[in-house]
C-alpha cells in the first residue's frame, strides 16, 4: 500500500482531486485522478470497470449523484493508503483528452472583450451591438478538431484580405491568435426538444477545463459576414487534460457582473454566479497577461439556457466554452489582438516586439481557483506549440 504525500501548498490537494485520462508506457489508456504529483488509477483503486475505459464518458453519464459518490470515496481513499499498482507518478504517464467531445459551443461572454473588438472593427459605432446584453452570442464550432495540450497546431491556411489588398488571396493565416477560456463539460445530455432549465446547470454540468480557442484572426475577418465564425476557428480548440469537478468550486461562485437589462425569464437566476478563478497567458515562457474569470458578463448557467432553449439536444462529452476572457485593464486581455490592439501597440516577448503568433512560438495557458480549504487549487494548463502550415500549394 502506498500513502500519497500531499504538500500543504499543493494545487491538487484534497480540495481538487480533478479527473483524467493517463496511459502508462505499452499500457491502455484509463481514467485517473490527479492527488499532489501522482495520478491514481480508479479502476484499480475503486475495483470499477467503467474507469478502466479511454474516457471520462461513461463516468460522467452516471450522473451527479454518482458524481458525489465518487468524490467522497477517493477523498477517503487518498486520504488513508492506496493500492500500490494504482499509484503513478505524473511524470511517468502520457496524458490523453481526458472526454470524447460530442459538439463544441464557444460563446462570446465577456463584456471587456466584445467591447474591444467593436472598437477595434467598429470605431464609428457602438462597441457592444444591440443584441449582446440581451443573450450569451454563441457559434457552433467543430467537436472533431478539439485536441489535449501537448498536441502541436498546424498553422491554418484560407482566403484572406487585407484592407489594402484588392481581392482575396489563399495562404497562411498571417495573424494566428489565441483565446484564453473556460469550458464546460456536459455530463448528462438532455433530448431533442426539451430546453434546459437554468437551475439544472449543476445537475447536467461535470466540471470545467481551460480552453484555448485558436483564431486566425484574417480568414475570420475575410469569411465573417454574414454567417459568423468558420475556417477561422475550426482548426483547432486546445484544452487542457484535467477536468475539475463543478463540485471542487463552490468556493469560487461569485456574482456575476450587474446584468443590465434584466434578462429574459429562460436566462433569470435568483442571483447570477461566475467563478473566481484567475488565469495566465504565457508566450514562450514569458508572462503577458491575467484575465479574470470573475469579470465575465453572462454565466455558465445562462450560456447552456440559451444553448438548448430552442429545444436543441445536449451529450455527454458535449464542451461549450466561455469565449475570450478579458477584463478591464490591459494586461487581462485574453487575446493577442486586444494585447496589441489589432496589431498596434506590439508587446515585448523574449525582446522582441511581437503582435501575432509566428512558428515555433509556444502559449501556455494556467489557472487557479479558491480551494474549500482555504488554499488555492489548479487546473493544470493547456500548451501547445505553432508548427508551420501544411498546404499542396506550400
Amino acid at each position: 500500500m502506498t500513502t500519497i504525500d500531499i504538500p500543504d501548498d499543493s494545487l491538487f490537494g484534497l480540495d481538487n482531486l480533478p479527473y483524467g485520462v493517463f496511459s502508462t508506457p505499452g499500457g491502455e489508456r484509463r481514467v485517473g485522478v490527479r492527488v499532489g504529483d501522482h495520478v491514481v488509477d480508479l479502476a484499480v483503486a475503486l475495483d470499477d470497470e467503467v474507469f478502466a475505459r479511454p474516457a471520462l464518458n461513461a463516468f460522467m453519464a452516471q450522473g451527479h449523484a454518482r458524481w458525489v459518490e465518487v468524490r467522497e470515496r477517493v477523498t477517503e481513499l487518498v486520504s488513508g493508503d492506496v493500492p500500490d499498482a494504482a499509484v503513478h507518478a505524473v511524470a511517468d504517464v502520457t496524458l490523453h483528452l481526458p472526454f470524447e467531445v460530442g459538439d463544441y459551443v464557444d460563446f462570446y461572454a465577456s463584456e471587456h472583450h466584445a467591447s474591444n473588438l467593436g472598437r477595434l472593427f467598429r470605431p464609428d459605432s457602438e462597441p457592444l451591438m444591440p443584441n449582446w446584453k440581451h443573450l450569451p452570442v454563441g457559434y457552433h464550432g467543430r467537436g472533431g478538431t478539439v485536441v489535449v495540450s501537448g498536441t502541436d497546431v498546424v498553422r491554418p491556411c484560407g482566403q484572406r484580405k487585407a484592407p489594402d489588398e484588392a481581392a482575396p488571396t489563399f495562404g497562411e493565416s498571417r495573424r494566428l491568435d489565441i483565446e484564453a477560456e473556460l469550458g464546460f463539460v456536459v455530463g448528462t445530455g438532455s433530448e431533442l426538444g426539451s430546453p434546459v432549465p437554468i437551475e439544472e446547470f449543476a445537475e447536467r454540468v461535470f466540471g470545467a477545463v481551460l480552453v484555448n480557442d485558436w483564431s486566425a484572426r484574417d480568414i475570420q475577418s475575410w469569411e465573417y459576414v454574414p454567417l459568423g465564425p468558420f475556417l477561422g476557428k475550426s482548426f483547432a480548440t486546445s484544452v487542457s487534460p484535467w477536468v475539475v469537478p463543478l463540485l471542487a468550486l463552490q468556493k469560487a461562485r461569485v456574482a456575476t457582473p450587474p446584468q443590465d437589462p434584466t434578462p429574459l425569464p429562460y436566462l433569470r437566476e435568483n442571483a447570477p454566479w461566475g467563478l473566481d478563478i484567475e488565469l495566465a497567458v504565457e508566450w514562450n515562457g514569458e508572462v503577458v497577461s491575467r484575465p479574470p474569470y470573475r469579470e465575465m458578463y453572462w454565466s455558465p448557467a445562462q450560456m447552456l439556457a440559451h444553448l438548448t432553449v430552442n429545444g436543441a439536444s445536449t451529450r455527454t462529452g458535449d464542451l461549450y466554452a466561455s469565449g475570450t476572457i478579458s477584463g478591464p485593464e490591459r494586461d487581462q486581455r485574453g487575446a493577442f489582438i486586444e494585447l496589441t490592439w489589432g496589431g498596434k501597440e506590439p508587446v515585448r516577448v523574449g525582446g522582441e516586439e511581437r503582435t501575432f503568433l509566428q512558428d515555433g512560438d509556444e502559449v501556455a495557458l494556467t489557472a487557479t481557483a479558491p480551494g474549500a480549504s482555504g488554499g488555492r487549487i489548479s487546473f493544470g494548463e493547456v500548451r501547445n506549440r505553432i508548427v508551420p502550415a501544411n498546404h499542396p500549394g506550400r
